[in-house]
């Protein structure tokens, strides 16, 4: 059960506040394509009141290429950030990867993410937890669900109580994930939101060789079946072209498809179980 409800400008996850969608590009193509992109989002948001926080990356620094598209980087990727905020006021969620960008990405984002690789590193954790904005951690693709109740305590420790932990996966073999369902439930028992990240979820992490493959026509399903199992948000990156993605294509969600998507998991949404009970033997 969700003891400690995260409220963010309009958007509340947890406590019984309705499922709200986290989704934007994996990372920052272009200034024009993102405001474009943010638009287009907040408009669908608006328009069916769904409670959106918009996502995307100044930099990913954990491609698997070095000749890999990383962004724009840290300043000029912020600076397109802080006009989606201007223009639409919605509340914008970021990946931070050292203790150096924590201070400038804090002056922009209102939620500081975690990327899965670095759930573990306690000083950036720390960094974050003090800088009084949400913090949102990936759990590693290599940790147990249980094992996240070390990093929460992390961050407790620094003060900060507004926490989201967010599933993508598990390493399951060579290039390959399983999500594990399971691991919604172990994760709410620490009283915080919990998200999952269907897009990722399906992701084959350096199947393509030089790049990360994915089964992106399976992200749907996994999010409906994480909506019904029960979680207080759904992250899924989407783009006007996924097949023209310059990240993540094989696993974003086209955006034409998200509102009739997005219908289903509100409707699945009202019926799950909430809290989950016990089954009985």
């Amino acid at each position: 059960m969700v003891n400690h409800p995260v409220k963010i400008g309009s958007v509340t996850l947890g406590g019984g506040h309705p499922l709200a969608l986290i989704a934007g590009p994996c990372v920052i193509e272009s200034p024009a394509g993102c405001l474009d992109l943010a638009a287009r989002l907040v408009r669908f948001a608006r328009s069916g009141k769904v409670p959106l926080i918009f996502k995307a990356s100044y930099d990913k620094a954990n491609r698997t290429s070095i000749e890999s598209f990383r962004g724009p980087g840290l300043e000029a990727g912020l600076e397109v950030l802080a006009e989606v905020k201007r223009r639409h006021r919605v509340p914008v969620l970021t990946d931070i990867h050292s203790v150096a960008e924590v201070g400038p990405a804090a002056e922009v984002a209102d939620v500081l993410q975690i990327p899965a690789f670095l759930c573990r590193q306690t000083d950036l954790l720390v960094a974050a937890a003090r800088t009084g904005r949400v913090v949102n951690v990936k759990k590693g693709q290599f940790l147990a669900p249980w094992d996240i109740r070390h990093v929460v305590d992390k961050i407790e420790a620094a003060g900060c109580r507004r926490i989201l932990l967010t599933e993508r996966g598990v390493s399951f073999g060579y290039n390959n994930l399983v999500a594990d369902m399971r691991s919604l439930l172990v994760m709410r028992e620490t009283g915080y939101p919990v998200i999952f990240d269907a897009t990722h979820s399906v992701q084959r992490p350096g199947g393509e060789g030089d790049r990360s493959g994915g089964d992106g026509r399976w992200a749907p399903a996994l999010a409906r079946a994480a909506v019904a199992t029960g979680c207080d948000g759904v992250f899924m990156e989407t783009h006007l072209n996924p097949a023209k993605a310059m990240s993540d294509r094989d696993n974003a969600i086209a955006l034409a498809y998200l509102p009739g998507l997005w219908t289903q998991l509100t409707a699945i949404d009202r019926v799950a179980d909430r809290p989950v009970r016990r089954a009985r033997a």
